[in-house]
This record gives structure tokens, C-alpha cells and sequence, in this order.
């Protein structure tokens, strides 16, 4: 069976980012965006982060330009704006494709675990892993990550 723990991402530095190296840990995987209407969501993802990352949770941002061509910059003014901007902490991966054919094979799985309703249809698009890698749950872009209801599946898959 695949889980969440079976893919690898590289970083906005170059890195390799495998995710097996975050297994038996929480994972809140968000495609980002810096030009987007939501993107003050860093600010809730960071304080996520903050919060709970010393109880396990991984906070990964993916970022994309798949909506309305709303990540438009290279791997090093994202991470500028990202870190000067919101302070960001998390790790983020370099911009990859989240949807359609092209998308990151991660997202294809994510797309598949949560159904047609849960594929990013909008950059911060959240889907909470949890400690046996599988999909927990996800959230639509309109819902802010500093949310209760969001708080709420959080607690659930850190205590788990």
C-alpha cells in the first residue's frame, strides 16, 4: 500500500526531501502560492508549525503555479518572500505542478486518496497525513489552516 512516506520531493535549496524520512510523523502537505488571495495562510501555517511541530507535525509547503500563474518566481525569491514576508520555518519544496497530467506524482496520490473534490482546485489546498502516512483528511482553500475544525484533525493525528 502507498502512503505519503513513499515519495520524495527536493527542496526550494536542491535537497532531496524524502518524506520517508518524516515516517510515523504527521504531515500537513499545502500547495502555496505568493501571488494568491490566500496567501496570508503562511502566517496560520507558520504558527501550525510553531504549535505543533514539536509534537511530531511536519508543515511542507509545495509550491505552484498552476492557479492564475500565482507562483511565478524562482526557488530563491520564493524562499525570500516566504522567509521575509511570513518568517516561514516549515520546509518547502521547489515549485512542482499539482495538477493534471504533469502533476507531482504526490499529488496524484493525494488527488486519488481524496476523491475528485479533494484534487487542488486553488493553491492551499491542505491535506493532513497522518502517523501511518495515509490521508486524515483534507480542507479546501477557502478554509484558513488557524481554523478550529483544522486544529481539531491536527490534534486528532498527533495524539494517534
Amino acid at each position: 500500500m502507498t502512503t505519503a512516506y513513499d515519495f520524495r520531493l527536493t527542496s526550494l535549496r536542491g535537497e532531496v526531501m524524502d518524506l520517508a524520512s518524516f515516517t510515523g510523523r504527521p504531515l500537513l502537505i499545502v500547495n502555496t502560492a505568493s501571488k494568491c488571495g490566500f496567501t496570508p495562510q503562511y502566517a496560520g501555517l507558520q504558527t501550525l508549525w510553531d504549535t505543533y511541530g514539536r509534537r511530531g507535525l511536519v508543515v511542507l509547503g509545495v509550491p505552484s503555479n498552476d492557479f492564475g500563474r500565482q507562483e511565478p518566481g524562482t526557488a530563491e525569491q520564493i524562499a525570500a518572500f516566504c522567509e521575509g514576508t511570513f518568517r516561514i520555518t516549515f520546509p518547502l519544496s521547489e515549485k512542482r505542478h499539482v495538477r493534471g497530467r504533469a502533476a507531482d506524482p504526490l499529488f496524484k496520490w493525494l488527488g486519488r486518496e481524496a476523491g475528485l473534490p479533494g484534487r487542488p482546485w486553488w493553491n492551499f489546498t491542505k491535506y493532513l497525513i497522518g502517523r501511518d502516512g495515509r490521508l486524515a483528511d483534507w480542507f479546501f482553500c477557502f478554509t484558513p489552516p488557524d481554523t478550529e475544525r483544522v486544529r481539531r484533525a491536527i490534534e486528532k493525528v498527533v495524539r494517534a
